[in-house]
């Protein structure tokens, strides 16, 4: 039973990490999700009432005619006609980025379907100034030329929040990585993904090295701890407290090794929305005074002519992520760990298991950059860990614990 609890506890914590990821994600996202009334022919409405500025407005469109609904192809133009209330009376505003239209075609809304359209090339353009808006959609319904207008919303000035991750991360990376981008042969996303990645490892070297050697010390440390619970068994307070002890004079904790992971949290997320939504042309506003004359259209996001990176890479690449991160646990758990066969050492391995599957899982739904950032991180990472394995079993810095063992033994 203390073994099941052991591994659902470990389960636990990294389901909480995966949720509080995923809840962040959807924050910034911005579509709440809105349900539509199922009635009338056409329901044409925005997501939600209030956005953001910066926060993607959406469109949501359900045809509940029996016939397909045509929506008119536009591009460069904005897709739907945006009107915004000035002066008393509603005014239209457009928006004309430089985009590729050369795969541009008209929407097909087929009947009992819905869609939605987002106005990421668009929406800094669009909506940059605070105020109310609506968005119109003439078409052929049932044969009849018609009008519909969406449900009033506005839009409002950034959180305290939203502001303060746009400026302390989101802005940072984009024009770091905008940078490389810059300094790569033709404009390649991928290898600026990659020289970013390893520069970032670089910055957290120190607390990423003393992390692993802290988790290789917890190893060691391990079989004094189950000397502490055969010893003590069935007192749960004695073996928490001497346990505690031991991480005290050892210098570790038990989630360090944890630590890695959370810092990059950020920039993993950044990133993700850098890819999604930041190499469009309306985006150039969150550009550095030094970046300005950058071109985002001629980015190169095609990597080696294998990856679209800003597309989801369903198959090959979360098999590879995961793989990389199983790897880097076994490196990580070590051959004694793996042979000990106690708890700590059962849930750890299970872990292993689990963890890459969850790491596959959230490439497979991201875009194909955000798993190259990963995977050469999970690579720089596993370099690390063979460094640290070779070092030696102990430091100068423990002497405390090894004088708590020799009196054990004297004792015995």
């Amino acid at each position: 039973m203390d073994k099941f609890n052991k591994f659902l506890k470990n389960a636990l914590i990294f389901l909480i990490i995966f949720l509080i990821v995923n809840y962040i994600f959807q924050y910034f996202q911005g579509d709440k999700g809105k349900e539509l009334l199922n009635s009338g022919n056409f329901i044409f409405e925005t997501t939600d009432t209030e956005y953001s500025r910066r926060q993607v407005v959406t469109v949501s469109l359900t045809n509940n005619t029996k016939e397909p609904i045509i929506i008119p192809n536009e591009c460069p133009n904005e897709p739907l006609t945006v009107l915004r209330y000035e002066n008393n009376e509603w005014v239209k505003k457009t928006a004309s980025p430089e985009l590729d239209c050369s795969s541009s075609k008209d929407l097909t809304i087929q009947p009992e379907k819905k869609i939605k359209i987002a106005y990421d090339s668009w929406n800094n353009a669009l909506f940059n100034d605070m105020g109310r808006f609506k968005i119109e959609l003439t078409t052929r319904v049932n044969g009849e030329e018609k009008t519909f207008t969406t449900n009033e919303f506005t839009i409002t000035k950034e959180g305290m929040l939203r502001q303060l991750w746009n400026g302390v991360f989101y802005r940072p990376i984009y024009n770091g990585l905008m940078f490389l981008i810059a300094k790569m042969p033709g404009n390649s996303l991928g290898w600026a993904i990659i020289l970013l990645t390893i520069l970032i490892r670089t910055i957290l070297l120190v607390p990423s090295q003393k992390a692993m050697k802290a988790q290789k010390r917890m190893q060691e440390i391990q079989p004094r701890i189950e000397k502490i619970k055969e010893k003590h068994k069935g007192d749960q307070q004695k073996i928490a407290m001497e346990t505690m002890a031991i991480w005290k004079d050892a210098k570790v904790s038990p989630f360090g090794s944890c630590l890695p992971i959370l810092l990059q949290f950020p920039v993993l997320i950044a990133l993700f929305y850098v890819i999604q939504r930041g190499l469009n042309p309306d985006n150039a506003f969150l550009l550095y005074a030094n970046y300005a004359n950058l071109n985002l259209s001629n980015i190169d996001t095609n990597f080696l002519n294998i990856l679209e990176l800003t597309k989801v890479n369903f198959y090959v690449l979360p098999l590879v992520i995961g793989g990389l991160q199983f790897f880097q646990m076994k490196l990580a758990m070590g051959k004694k760990n793996i042979k000990a066969g106690n708890e700590m050492a059962m849930a750890t391995n299970m872990m292993t298991y689990v963890m890459p599957v969850m790491i596959a899982v959230f490439t497979a739904s991201m875009p194909a950059g955000v798993g190259l950032y990963w995977g050469v991180s999970t690579i720089y990472g596993i370099v690390q860990q063979i460094v640290v394995n070779r070092g030696k079993p102990h430091t100068a810095d423990e002497p405390t614990v090894r004088i708590i063992e020799n009196k054990e033994n004297n004792i015995t």
